[in-house]
């Protein structure tokens, strides 16, 4: 089997930049990793880049299934509203969705994307990840606001987690999710726990203030939303606590949980969570945080914090893209403290360890097989806007 040698300006190998033009990448022809060796150890055949060499990006979060509302839904509206016309205005012709689907995928591909962490509300994307271009991990999410529909949600639910069980591809796991706190009743929640033990779950979590007042004390937009929907939430009780302490403890089970956004996460609610016996990946989508409330979630908060962070691109129907390229721009642009290495490091082994994927992505380890992407146009220090990504492997 052929050998293959990189020799970039920079390497990031999932832990740290490596600078210096002096270290080579050497990989079988299929992109197997075998070691990192010096330039004056690499020999003959070594082919040089200008940029730095990183393993493939993980998108910790994206609805495939949403691709063809793409422009559909204007920026800015407010997440009651966006989520309002999701629910009430997804259904296009099945061809449409399955082009789009189809259009999606080769767009992260083309993105650097080797793997990613789907919502799943249907078997929509099925027909597309049975060919194995991309690793997921599916996460079937669970909806259903009423405590009289929690059985028929479920079992609809459930219906779905046996189609995916039978996708026969390597690195494709499997997982139920909540949707988020504010749609699913306890009767679902105690339906669904028995399905995190011991894996990977996530939800979206604090997307919008009116979750906390939901919670705190059962005001807020969601009751119009409720209205709008023909939803009679009589039956809520408020906790009075945050909608993140209300919830976090039913997913205690699981190994790893994604709290997805966070866009309005305080300081209480992140210490909270690093006092519950469950490893919490907090992960960014900070493009869609700007289409949909125009909003940044807190990532100096949680750097402070050493918070586990990811990254993610959400759906088409709330960015202009699924780039994570495209995130850390974005990033970088608002928090420019946060170095390009630590951006990497987000981008790259904590996405694959967050989705249990990182036996195969993240890092340019012996025997695995991560993608080997070319990060152009940029500095070793800072993300420069015009930087551009392309796929060696």
């Amino acid at each position: 089997m052929g050998i293959m040698k990189f020799r970039p300006t920079a390497l990031f190998d999932g832990y740290q930049l490596l600078t210096g033009g002096d270290h080579v990448l050497v990989t079988d022809e299929n992109g197997t990793v075998k070691e990192i060796i010096t330039k004056v150890d690499a020999g003959e055949d070594v082919r040089e880049f200008e940029g730095i060499l990183s393993p493939g990006f993980i998108n910790a979060h994206c609805h495939l299934e949403l691709s063809h509302l793409k422009g559909f839904i204007p920026e800015h509206t407010g997440l009651v509203d966006f989520v309002f016309t999701v629910i009430t205005q997804r259904h296009f012709p099945d061809s449409e969705i399955a082009a789009a689907i189809t259009s999606a995928e080769n767009e992260m591909l083309a993105n650097g994307i080797v793997a990613v962490g789907d919502i799943c509300n249907n078997d929509s994307t099925l027909f597309q990840k049975q060919q194995g271009r991309m690793a997921y991990h599916n996460f079937i999410e669970v909806s259903g606001w009423l405590p009289e529909v929690a059985g028929a949600r479920f079992e609809r639910s459930k219906g779905f987690y046996d189609a995916f069980s039978l996708l026969q591809i390597a690195n494709c796991p499997l997982s139920m999710a909540p949707h988020a706190p504010y749609s699913v009743s306890n009767d679902l929640w105690d339906m669904i726990m028995p399905y995190f033990a011991g894996k990977t779950t996530t939800i979206h979590n604090q997307e919008t203030v009116f979750e906390d007042e939901l919670f705190k004390r059962g005001t807020g937009d969601f009751l119009r939303m409720y209205q709008k929907m023909g939803l009679d939430h009589r039956f809520f009780k408020p906790t009075g606590k945050t909608s993140l302490q209300s919830y976090l403890p039913k997913v205690n089970v699981a190994k790893e949980v994604l709290l997805v956004h966070n866009t309005f996460t305080t300081e209480e609610d992140i210490l909270f969570t690093s006092q519950q016996p469950i490893n919490v990946n907090w992960c960014l989508c900070v493009n869609a945080n700007q289409y949909i409330e125009n909003a940044m979630p807190p990532i100096a908060m949680l750097r402070k914090h050493g918070c586990e962070i990811v990254l993610g691109t959400d759906s088409l129907a709330s960015n202009h893209s699924l780039s994570i390229l495209d995130e850390m721009k974005t990033i970088s642009k608002h928090f420019p403290e946060v170095s390009l290495t630590e951006m990497l490091q987000w981008a790259t082994l904590n996405g694959a360890q967050a989705l249990g994927m990182d036996n195969q992505f993240g890092s340019f380890e012996r025997g695995k097989r991560p993608g080997v992407l070319l990060i152009e146009e940029t500095n070793t220090n800072r993300l420069q806007p015009g930087a551009a990504v392309r796929r060696l492997v």
